[in-house]
């Protein structure tokens, strides 16, 4: 049964409902909304930073992709380079990495090259080199692989073959991390991001108390959107049957944007409903995020909290009666 917080604040703020999405950081939470994204990562001093900032999208200004599918492309693109950024500065602030000191020969080279650009260009060339080995193991690989199987399967089943090799690499590869020590800490931030959204669309005030009695799992995630991709991607590769590996090699690449825009229609949607057939589309991905993502502690979810809230203040001004109260984990406003 709604609470009387959740039905107060239906009524106060209307029926429209703003969905929210994030990404766990290095010692932090980043929440995305509409307008902006907020990024509240814990300073080695124990404080809470908060760093709001425009959203900022590479294709979202043409409107080509502002249309279904599309828009999916664009998204896509737009997480890749917006999250590499806010881990960049993420471990900076955390103190993982040194803002300060002296800069190499070739550091220096760069700075004379590029100048102020030289952030900018080490983002995108860590966007490309995230892409390129993505796409040998998620991608070229499991064609390579595959093609032992040619003779047996057909061309026909092949796509299918790949799909299922494709997943099962996914699977190591989020296994293995998941093994490692320091990845577990932000699988915890993963986890305090899913419980705060999770908190917030339930209606409830957004405390500490209130986020950790839900969920870490949440529809609308990244892992689940991975797994939807794969299984997307076996079901396009069908209809591109060929007995040349080259041909295959090169379609699976040119594919990937419109694999993705079609993923993005099918999380968006599930993100939507309550129906039986996205309770079962959505139930892999929800399962693989109890690897990718574990129990956060009170302090993780006061970032995550924070992070949200961030974004309320500016998008959702109407719901400063609610969530006045719960502000006192942000530092004070400039």
């Amino acid at each position: 049964m709604p609470s009387l917080f959740a039905y107060l604040r239906s009524v106060y703020m209307g029926k429209d409902k703003k969905y929210y999405g994030g990404q766990a950081v290095i010692e932090g939470v980043m929440m995305k909304g509409t307008n902006l994204y907020a990024t509240a990562v814990r300073t080695p001093e124990g404080d809470i930073a908060v760093d709001k900032r425009e959203n900022e999208t590479v294709l979202g200004k043409y409107k080509l992709f502002s249309l279904p599918i599309f828009r999916g492309m664009s998204v896509f693109l737009d997480s890749l380079v917006i999250g590499t950024k806010i881990l960049m500065n993420s471990a900076v602030i955390a103190g993982e990495e040194e803002e300060e000191g002296e800069p190499s020969k070739f550091e220096k080279k760069l700075m004379d090259k590029f100048g102020d650009k030289l952030n900018d260009v080490l983002i995108y060339a860590s966007v490309a080199v995230s892409v390129v080995i993505a796409l040998l193991l998620f991608f070229m690989l499991p064609v390579w692989i595959g093609n032992f199987f040619a003779d047996s399967v057909g061309t026909y089943l092949l796509g299918v073959v790949e799909g299922l090799i494709r997943i099962c690499i996914f699977l190591i590869y989020i296994y293995a991390i998941s093994r490692m020590k320091e990845i577990q800490r932000v699988y915890q931030y993963h986890g305090a991001e899913h419980k705060t959204i999770n908190c917030y669309e339930a209606g409830e005030a957004l405390t500490p108390e209130n986020v950790l009695k839900h969920t870490r799992l949440h529809r609308r995630c990244g892992t689940s959107f991975m797994l939807i991709v794969m299984a997307v991607s076996m079901i396009v590769f069908i209809f591109i049957r060929t007995d040349n590996i080259w041909i295959r090699l090169v379609s699976r690449i040119l594919l990937v944007p419109f694999i993705s825009g079609i993923s993005y229609e099918i999380i968006r949607w599930a993100g939507r409903s309550d129906s039986s057939l996205v309770k079962i589309i959505s139930a892999p991905g929800l399962c693989l995020q109890k690897l990718t993502t574990a129990e956060p502690d009170e302090s993780q979810i006061e970032c995550a909290i924070a992070a949200l809230v961030s974004v309320l203040r500016i998008e959702e001004p109407d719901s400063i009666p609610f969530y006045r109260a719960e502000w006192r984990y942000l530092p004070t406003e400039d």
